[in-house]
């Protein structure tokens, strides 16, 4: 099997190891099918070829598309260049590809899309995610629940579908939790990685970043652990099981 590339957004060297060891696990890969590249700190090599992969998974982050260039970073913008420029030979080629949370961000805005903190910013925590009907047609969603619960986390969102695209998930707070590009390119609004662990420690690690006031950390963590969101790791599996080729 050729590996996946896992693109890493993440410059929290915890937060980085938690996320790539749950994309591993509920993705049912093993160390060696995952090409890992934490983009905060190595660049993609010179002469990477998508031939070599099954597929491509991107991780999330504390980054925003929508902020203004001299908001961010060095390290924020070194980030988003990388991930953006493979975008063009992505979505021209359909290939495989699963952006997590910051990832729809990037599709989205590849797509000339508008991704801003207009509209349908989510608090942290879980939300009910609903099928559309493209979406129960999607051989990532064949059979699961009607609504289900995931987590989320975010300060901007998609404000319009993506030319191109389908609509495959919704929720009340924000319409676009799950979009598809082609047949191949899919992005999620959600973290189909995330269990109660894994949101734990993003809280703890980002509760002075302005996603939720930092006293009210010890409830959220409470939330998220009276949460049952089982049903998001189905997505990244599937995708995987998919893709995954010789």
């Amino acid at each position: 099997m050729k590996p996946f590339l896992v693109l890493q957004l993440r410059p929290e060297t915890e937060a980085s190891d938690d996320e790539f060891a749950a994309i591993l696990r509920k993705g049912g890969l093993r160390p060696d099918q995952a090409h890992r590249i934490r983009l905060d700190r190595d660049p993609i090599p010179e002469g990477l070829t998508l031939d070599a992969y099954s597929g491509v998974i991107v991780g999330g982050g504390p980054g925003c598309v929508s902020d203004p260039e001299d908001a961010k970073s060095p390290v924020e913008k070194a980030i988003e260049t990388a991930v953006m420029g493979l975008m063009p030979e992505i979505t021209a080629r359909d290939f495989p590809f699963m952006g997590c949370c910051y990832g729809i961000g990037i599709l989205a805005h590849h797509l000339g899309a508008e991704v801003s903190k207009r509209r349908y910013s989510e608090p942290v925590g879980a939300t009910t995610c609903t099928l559309t009907p493209a979406g129960r047609a999607d051989p990532l969603l064949a059979d699961v629940p009607d609504r289900f619960r995931a987590f989320v986390g975010h300060k901007e969102a998609v404000q319009d579908l993506p030319r191109g695209c389908a609509h495959l998930l919704a929720s009340d707070p924000c319409p676009f939790q799950m979009i598809r590009y082609g047949e191949n390119v899919y992005a999620t609004q959600f973290h189909p990685e995330a269990d109660s662990d894994g949101f734990e420690l993003r809280i703890r690690i980002y509760k002075d970043r302005g996603y939720f006031p930092p006293e009210t950390a010890a409830d959220l963590v409470a939330m998220c652990r009276a949460e049952d969101v089982r049903v998001p790791e189905i997505v990244l599996k599937r995708f995987v099981d998919r893709y995954a080729r010789g």
